[in-house]
């Protein structure tokens, strides 16, 4: 339950796409590589590489769909989900070679591939949010090369987000329709263990996901416009709200630059930076 007055952390635009080109069209997934440039999406399909301080993006790639959400793996390649296609991308990023990845796993093809995240293990899992009216499966579990499984088949009320804990012992996914931040146990052995709801926010409806070196998860909610924090204990604070939609305008998904907040805004053309003053977590090399 949200639990404590509103609270309202520094906030600015970092890129506003709005009207100088190339433009940013409504984005939703967002990931920051090594030398803190942006990643973004686009709902043409465009894949955006945007500067640290926001002063300049180029479009690297365009997968011709509906980029959802995105992850770099270990070695710098860029994964990113795609509604039209339900499929997974690979973006080479050194190359600029994009391909196709995984339109699923054997016994589950994708519906609504949304989100990526890595484990300790290199393996690629993507939430799939299956349907707006209807709870179904799932979380898949891929290995690098393409093989795979459905990793948790739920039932999800529109699995959204997902991240790891720091010792990769709980991945956090969101269910937007459910207005839930849950936590699935992974057993020693890599595999699905207890699920609960680590966070009930009534009212909201998120959507992305970002975890703090502190174990604080940050949710994007969609609607209303606004970014929460969650503790390990599941106590709930407001870090920002915008009642007006515009500096936050329906944000999605969420990435860590150093100790700020990268939020995308699907209601609008521009990126939201959100001065949290925590850096996130980050896995171990293999």
């Amino acid at each position: 339950m949200l639990d404590s007055p509103k609270t309202q952390v520094p906030m600015s635009v970092l890129c506003d796409g709005a009207t100088t080109e190339p433009r940013l069209s409504h984005p939703e997934g967002v990931a920051v590589d090594g030398e803190g440039n942006i990643w973004c999406g686009g709902d043409r399909g465009e894949i955006f590489r945007i500067a640290p301080d926001g002063s300049s993006r180029e479009v690297v790639a365009n997968t011709d769909g509906f980029c959802l959400g995105m992850a770099f793996d270990r070695h710098g390649d860029l994964f990113v989900c795609d509604m039209k296609h339900a499929a997974v991308f690979r973006l080479e990023v050194p190359t600029g070679k994009l391909e196709l990845f995984s339109e699923g796993v054997e016994g589950h093809r994708f519906r609504v591939p949304n989100y990526p995240a890595f484990d300790r293990r290199g393996r690629l899992f993507v939430s799939d949010s299956w349907d707006f009216d209807a709870s179904g499966p799932g979380i898949v579990a891929i290995n690098p090369d393409g093989s795979g499984e459905l990793w948790h088949a739920g039932p999800f009320r529109f699995a959204n987000g997902l991240a790891f804990n720091a010792d990769g012992s709980q991945l956090y996914v969101v269910e937007t329709f459910r207005s839930v931040v849950a936590a699935i146990d992974v057993r020693p052995d890599g595999s699905a263990g207890e699920k609960r709801d680590l966070a009930v926010l009534p009212g909201s409806y998120p959507d992305g996901l970002a975890v703090g070196e502190d174990g604080s998860v940050f949710v994007g909610c969609y609607e209303p416009s606004r970014v929460l924090r969650v503790s390990p204990g599941g106590d709930v604070t407001m870090v920002g709200e915008d009642v007006t939609a515009h500096m936050l305008a329906h944000p999605t998904n969420i990435a860590f630059q150093g100790d700020s907040l990268i939020a995308c805004n699907l209601g609008r053309w521009h990126l939201t930076k959100i001065d949290v003053g925590l850096r996130g977590v980050t896995l171990p090399p293999l």
